[in-house]
């Protein structure tokens, strides 16, 4: 998006959250007590690519489809907080550490499931992945987004 292509920004996030989104879709038709580990190893491979020198993208669209797959209330969640967030402040990368962490917060307190570790160690990659920006965010140099 940073580099103005509207369309490729799109297909982008559409494709890293299809293939979150499917990972844990087959996992579940197949192997359901597997989902945690399908997920992380998605998310992992997809911060950490093998063909890309391990330079990866930083996850944020591919968790998206993880945990659509899981629970669209998680999906909601983040959505709705990364919304809010990003109208409030204009900053992505605050928006989506956040968002994050609102959605383990719901799932650990409000959820009977065994997502709870998955959803904090997304939540704790999501930061590490975000590094960069949590210094520019501390220093005040962080991008903000044009709405």
């Amino acid at each position: 998006l940073r580099t103005g292509n509207k369309f490729l920004a799109a297909s982008t996030l559409i494709f890293d959250l299809l293939k979150g989104y499917l990972s844990i879709y087959i996992t579940l038709s197949f192997f359901e007590s597997l989902v945690s580990y399908s997920g992380l190893i998605c998310f992992i491979g997809h911060i950490f690519p093998v063909w890309l020198k391990f330079k990866g993208g930083k996850g944020v669209a591919t968790y998206l489809g993880v945990i659509l797959a899981l629970s669209y209330k998680f999906f909601f969640i983040f959505g709705i907080t990364w919304i809010a967030l990003s109208l409030l402040f204009r900053l992505a990368s605050f928006s989506s550490m956040m968002s994050s962490l609102i959605v383990f917060l719901y799932g650990y307190f409000f959820e009977i499931n065994n997502y709870s570790m998955l959803l904090f160690i997304f939540f704790i990659i999501i930061l590490f992945t975000h590094k960069e920006n949590i210094v520019r965010l501390k220093n005040s140099k962080e991008n903000k987004i044009k709405l």
